[in-house]
């Protein structure tokens, strides 16, 4: 389905893409890292009630999130001839994000992903771990090309096979045409028993384009960081086993470890930004390529 044929008034249902991650701090409020100058419980402090959006958001997204969404998806937007930026203009780009009605915090996007990347430096973790943090939601500026929210930013789960009933909302999922193929509405549909991750084909958003556009270049447990780091439905509910293999879930460890980080790091404290970019430009010369295309 073309961006043409959605009707605006199923576009942005949220009042800010960073109401999604809000609301996965109320779901998963246990153990992780978090920010000291606001507790968990005063997240997503909004005037209007913030649930009937978050309700909106997954309505589409269950609806639209289709088998050949997902791969209209990855043919148009994978060709990766859009822009091509340095990295760090990428995060300056991804700036043009920010919404003046998240109340969870006024730093733009740089500054927060930089604090991201500055939590797991104080706990000493490689080098390639913090440029992950720094750069996971890179993949949010597909928001800057007309995409939908619910295309950018969401839970994450396999299309081709049955829904799990342990996705947020999973009554949304009956209006998705997936439900009544014969294809896709079996627990495998059309994988196989234990097949792996790497022949799954996942939702669309910000975590499966930032991995194509860095496959090439970080280590495997980075990559498996950006690219199911929004899969609460496995690495919290552990409803995908069937489709996971050995390799899946001892890289599952990675996206555990990187998950408190993801979640718990807002804070009102804004990070120096002049002080860490030399840090952070060392960093991306290390790993990535001078450019990027998106």
């Amino acid at each position: 389905m073309s961006n043409t044929a959605i009707p605006a008034s199923e576009v942005n249902p949220l009042q800010s893409i960073e109401q999604w991650e809000d609301d996965v701090l109320v779901r998963y409020p246990k153990e992780g890292k978090p920010a000291k100058e606001k507790e968990k419980t005063e997240f997503r402090n909004y005037d209007t009630p913030q649930r009937d959006t978050v309700r909106e958001f997954y309505r589409l997204n269950h609806k639209y999130q289709t088998y050949e969404f997902v791969r209209e998806k990855q043919k148009e937007f994978l060709q990766f001839n859009r822009k091509e930026l340095r990295v760090w203009e990428a995060m300056e780009f991804l700036n043009t994000l920010v919404d003046d009605s998240d109340p969870d915090t006024d730093l733009d996007q740089l500054q927060h992903l930089l604090q991201t990347g500055e939590a797991i430096r104080a706990d000493g973790h490689p080098d390639w771990f913090v440029l992950t943090g720094f750069i996971h939601d890179m993949g949010k500026v597909l928001c800057l090309f007309g995409e939908p929210q619910w295309a950018v930013v969401g839970d994450t789960f396999p299309v081709g096979c049955a829904f799990s009933d342990k996705i947020v909302y999973p009554e949304y999922f009956a209006a998705n045409p997936d439900t009544k193929d014969s294809r896709f509405n079996t627990k495998y549909g059309m994988y196989e028993p234990n097949c792996g991750l790497k022949n799954v084909h996942m939702s669309w958003g910000h975590d499966e384009y930032l991995y194509h556009i860095v496959k090439d270049y970080l280590p495997e447990e980075a990559l498996y960081m950006i690219r199911y780091h929004s899969f609460y439905s496995q690495h919290r509910e552990h409803a995908y086993e069937h489709l996971m293999d050995e390799h899946d879930k001892e890289m599952f460890k990675w996206v555990d470890k990187f998950n408190p980080y993801d979640l718990y790091s807002k804070s009102p404290k804004p990070p120096v930004v002049s002080e860490l970019k030399p840090y952070y430009e060392e960093l991306i010369a290390k790993y990535l390529p001078a450019t990027i295309r998106l």
